[in-house]
């Protein structure tokens, strides 16, 4: 479903990324690794054209993408949730999905507001509740249900943990299992190893815009001097 080739990227005369190559199927969560300033969430945005790729390929159901923009991208049915939300904090609930709504896929799963609240019980109780007056955690639901109501056929996740109160994160990884039974295809940046184990099939760790591994989460969990190497803080 997705696929990075040998992926370069520049902010002004800064290499930030350094020939990324990773891939994600249809139904499988697929975790990108890494300290702070690693490169994760530099990935994701040139995947979705917000940072122009200097090189490389990114290929997404087949098609090659890295030179679209990023609502042509986002009408192909790749969503994005961003590290920092972006919700718009004076409309309500209903309204900030209204915003996300594209139509239906042949492709993809289809997402309506029910099928949403049934995801995120906690946003079911607050329709009317304007995105300001919402908690951290609450915001985040409300970012992926709004990406969601595009009925993407691939969803970028970046750092979806970050900040959340524990229980709040045992809740957004049902959800994220839940994309997974649905048979969408997720990438998720993370420095939460724990989430990521809880969540992902496999598992890219980069560091300094390179990636140190490619494997399965298994194979992580039994190397603890990569994971020393890597993910230690």
């Amino acid at each position: 479903m997705l696929l990075v080739k040998d992926l370069h990227a520049y902010y002004g005369r800064a290499h930030i990324l350094h020939g990324v190559s990773l891939a994600a199927a249809a139904g499988e969560v697929v975790a990108l690794l890494g300290r702070n300033g690693a490169g994760k969430s530099t990935v994701m945005k040139t995947i979705m054209g917000l940072v122009p790729a200097a090189s490389g390929e990114v290929v997404f159901a087949g098609r090659r993408i890295e030179r679209l923009p990023p609502h042509r991208i986002a009408q192909l049915g790749l969503g994005w949730v961003p590290e920092d939300r972006r919700i718009f904090t004076e409309l309500s609930v209903m309204e900030n999905l209204a915003v996300g709504r594209q139509p239906a896929r042949a492709d993809a799963p289809s997402w309506s507001e029910d099928k949403l609240f049934t995801l995120f019980p906690n946003l079911a109780a607050m329709r009317e509740r304007p995105g300001g007056r919402m908690s951290g955690g609450e915001q985040q639901m409300l970012t992926i249900a709004r990406t969601l109501m595009g009925n993407p056929r691939c969803v970028l996740l970046d750092e979806p943990s970050e900040g959340l109160a524990p229980i709040i994160v045992e809740q957004m990884a049902r959800s994220v299992r839940a994309l997974k039974e649905e048979g969408l295809c997720v990438l998720l940046s993370e420095q939460n190893l724990h989430f990521s184990q809880a969540v992902a099939d496999r598992a890219y760790i980069i560091e300094k815009g390179q990636i140190r591994f490619g494997g399965t989460m298994a194979e992580l969990a039994a190397d603890a001097s990569l994971r020393e190497q890597y993910l230690s803080v």
